[in-house]
């Protein structure tokens, strides 16, 4: 834990912001004081009734993380953001053994995997020219416990993890705080499509934590049961060595 970033009177961007855990996110930062929130989307026309329902606090921009011109323009024309939230990813069901498993492979990595990369690499100059601010990644669970029938989007999962542990020390130079959120089973149309439904819990959750841990500055965000669950056996790891400074002195 250090530098913290609290979300009252912050200008925040969350990617994949129409629905599922992005709008719990947008809805979440707007209830605890934030600014004014981008929603960033493929289809701008699917966050209007946030627009309805938030007036200005809520503007829609056009960002699709499998197509990099769109992140770079979405960076010009939001170059007061102090938060980037990128929560939008893919999901597809499959296992390492399967036919077409190269083919999951890169539809996964395209979003889950690039797609972050090209984010940062977009919005950490927006960032820096704003005092610092905070990233957020979402990451799951999969990230560090992989489930047969969801191989590859874990595969994405914990490369974008290892990605994003990377980014806290490398964005750490220009005061810019990150977190590496992992929820677990979320009730969205990606978890129902995973077969999750009956244990499933309420997205808000997700918003919450990141609206703590925003306050507190902690790296790892566990977000609902199962996460806080597997986050409390994988905490002294996560303490002893992913968030500690080993090749120091």
């Amino acid at each position: 834990m250090g530098k913290n970033y609290p979300i009252q009177n912050k200008v925040a961007l969350v990617t994949g912001a129409n629905r599922g855990i992005g709008k719990a996110i947008l809805e979440s930062f707007i209830a605890n004081g934030a600014a004014k929130v981008y929603a960033a989307v493929r289809n701008t026309a699917s966050v209007e009734a946030l627009v309805e329902k938030y007036g200005e606090k809520v503007v829609p921009l056009t960002l699709d993380l499998s197509k990099p011109e769109t992140i770079a323009a979405a960076a010009r024309l939001a170059g007061d953001v102090e938060v980037v939230v990128n929560n939008a990813g893919v999901y597809k069901a499959g296992g390492v053994l399967d036919a077409e498993v190269f083919e999951a492979w890169n539809y996964h990595t395209q979003v889950n995997v690039f797609g972050l990369i090209h984010i940062a690499r977009a919005f950490a100059p927006v960032l820096k020219a704003n005092g610092g601010g905070a990233f957020v990644q979402l990451n799951s669970v999969v990230s560090f416990k992989s489930f047969a029938g969801a191989d590859l989007y874990a595969a994405s999962k914990a490369a974008a993890y290892s990605v994003t542990q990377s980014l806290r020390e490398h964005l750490a130079d220009q005061d810019t705080l990150v977190l590496s959120v992992h929820p677990g089973p979320i009730a969205t149309d990606m978890g129902s499509e995973a077969g999750l439904d009956d244990i499933a819990e309420p997205p808000a959750q997700v918003g919450d934590a990141i609206v703590e841990a925003l306050a507190s500055g902690e790296f790892h965000v566990y977000t609902d049961t199962l996460s806080r669950q597997l986050g409390g056996a994988y905490h002294s790891f996560a303490k002893g060595v992913v968030e500690a400074k080993l090749l120091e002195g």
